[in-house]
């Protein structure tokens, strides 16, 4: 039996976490939400996930730093950047995609059925990838 996927998104606001659990409630997926870049490590740390969501405009730690920190111990994770403030962290990303990370843009904010496609469709496509 294939384990339960679980997918972690990060972000300050409370409404945008209650929008990724509500989004994918009916799923078959494990919802964990967090609002700081420090919790979302600890909870990968703890549990690994197998997609995150990140927001890049937080406190403490920032998007930018999160995402380097994740995709250093979890770099087979895939990260999708859900944010208003693309063009504010244009040049900060820029220089990730130069550093070598791997992630994918979405503007915020986010529709429920743009949600449920995106995860359907990496973790789907991941399934597919792993298999012999």
């Amino acid at each position: 039996m294939e384990s339960q996927k679980r997918i972690l998104a990060i972000d300050d606001e409370e409404g945008v976490r209650n929008a990724f659990i509500l989004a994918l409630e009916d799923t078959d997926y494990t919802v964990e939400t967090v609002s700081t870049g420090e919790e979302g490590l600890e909870k990968a740390a703890a549990n690994t996930p197998d997609l995150v969501f990140l927001d890049l405009h937080m406190p403490g730690i920032g998007g930018i730093e999160t995402l380097y920190r994740l995709q250093k111990d979890w770099p087979q994770v895939p990260v999708y950047i859900v944010t208003a403030f693309h063009e504010r962290y244009f040049k900060e990303l820029e220089q990730a995609v130069a550093d070598g990370l791997s992630f994918e843009l979405i503007r915020k904010p986010a529709e429920a059925e743009l949600i449920c496609a995106v995860v359907r469709g990496t973790l789907e496509t991941v399934a597919r990838d792993d298999t012999p």
